[in-house]
């Protein structure tokens, strides 16, 4: 697949019923629930002042976070993964996406004006925007995009990462490992390095493959595809390397 811009992965043509994503509990979601959803997320998003230029933190793993970094995208924000508690200083950090038990324990300190925004049970403080339900309940479009390959797309606080780079190392990755359509890549690594998000959810992207996400050690320790991407071993028949995802 031919891609610019992220947003070019999540297209009305590519709804189909193909799996395009796997939860930790072996639960499978096909192309169209993928782009449809991530859709509605960016739309949820819009109404806690996403958009471009501003970066959105996101906490936790599971399909929820990762539509949440999709619907950022598709705004021309700027996602990053497990940022830390203290925020007050970022510059223009806009929004926290967290499980609602995470959000209401007080942990994060967030800049003025910045949104909670989150996920799972329905909280009790009112300034929580419920991603659940506000993302069920979205219009299931979006407007056409033209987003510059610029564009910032990740940071770990470091590093930003811009579409255009990362989908660059995202193509070396399907190249360099032969990904074709179909193939499972196991996230064995954290989002929070933006090479994990390059390796482990846009490389399978860009080849029509599929992202198998994990959840707690022991659930992690079976092989759940062809290609786990990790630093260290892993129980796949391949593993992708880490440090293969190139960033120079």
């Amino acid at each position: 697949m031919t891609a610019e811009t992220v947003d070019d992965l999540l297209t009305r043509e590519l709804r189909d019923d193909r799996t395009a994503l796997v939860d930790a509990t072996g639960r499978e979601f096909d192309n169209h629930w993928l782009c449809t959803t991530s859709w509605k997320a960016g739309n949820f998003l819009r109404h806690a002042g996403v958009r471009r230029d501003v970066t959105v933190g996101i906490v936790g793993e599971g399909p929820l976070p990762l539509l949440a970094s999709f619907g950022t995208t598709l705004l021309e924000g700027t996602t990053r993964f497990e940022p830390p508690m203290d925020l007050a200083d970022e510059e223009n950090f806009r929004a926290l996406v967290a499980p609602v038990v995470t959000l209401e324990s007080g942990e994060y300190t967030l800049p003025r004006g910045a949104q909670r925004v989150g996920y799972g049970q329905k909280p009790d403080e009112p300034d929580i925007h419920h991603f659940d339900a506000g993302v069920w309940s979205e219009n299931p479009a979006f407007p056409p995009l033209d987003i510059d390959p610029e564009t910032v797309l990740l940071t770990d606080g470091e590093r930003d990462v811009s579409h255009g780079e990362a989908l660059e190392a995202a193509n070396e990755i399907v190249e360099s490992y032969g990904l074709e359509a179909g193939d499972r890549v196991v996230v064995r690594e954290s989002l929070a390095d933006p090479r994990a998000v390059i390796g482990g959810v846009l490389a399978p992207m860009l080849a029509d493959g599929v992202i198998v996400l994990t959840g707690e050690e022991d659930e992690t320790t079976a092989e759940r595809g062809e290609y786990g991407l990790s630093s260290e071993s892993v129980p796949e028949p391949t593993r992708i390397e880490l440090h293969d995802v190139s960033l120079e």
